[in-house]
């Protein structure tokens, strides 16, 4: 596949979120850890969290990656499959989760991965797929939206500011 290289220039936002003592924390992640999808989960193993942590992701304003990391456990969600077809980073999540595809059958604005990755938190598959599928919204405006939804939009706010 010819896929765009994902570089510090295409990278909207990259944040880590976890939970501690009922608390949430989200703090922006360093520039390496975006490279590739291996420099990405081995940042997020640094930190710490009730129920792993929480990486996200913004690319290019086409699409976001939300990773959840605990212990050796990844899993993870890619905004809109199509970019798994023209971004390195998604390509390569895609292929570290085992998510198996066919080019053919990837649409437009349809998430890929693990659909359940905040259910634990309250948001529900299909809320998430609605989320995701939202033509009209913006990737920083879907995770805000997640960020609502599971409770550390405050937080984030300070990590990403509005604009």
């Amino acid at each position: 596949m010819a896929s765009e290289e994902v570089d510090a220039a295409s990278i909207d936002f990259a944040v880590a979120c976890w939970r501690e003592e009922g608390q949430w924390t989200v703090l922006a992640l360093p520039e390496r850890s975006t490279s590739s999808a291996e420099a990405l989960i081995a940042a997020l193993r640094q930190f710490p969290g009730e129920g792993g942590v929480f990486g996200f992701v913004g690319v290019s304003d086409e699409f976001f990656v939300a990773v959840r990391q605990a212990g050796d456990h990844t899993r993870a969600l890619i905004s809109d499959g199509t970019c798994i077809i023209d971004f390195d980073l998604a390509e390569e999540l895609a292929d570290f989760i085992g998510l198996e595809f066919d080019e053919d059958d990837l649409e437009d604005f349809e998430p890929v991965g693990d659909l359940s990755l905040f259910a634990d938190f309250g948001l529900d598959a299909t809320e998430l797929s609605l989320l995701c599928g939202d033509a009209d919204l913006y990737p920083d405006e879907q995770v805000r939206m997640i960020a609502k939804r599971v409770g550390f939009l405050p937080q984030l706010s300070v990590a990403i500011p509005p604009e």
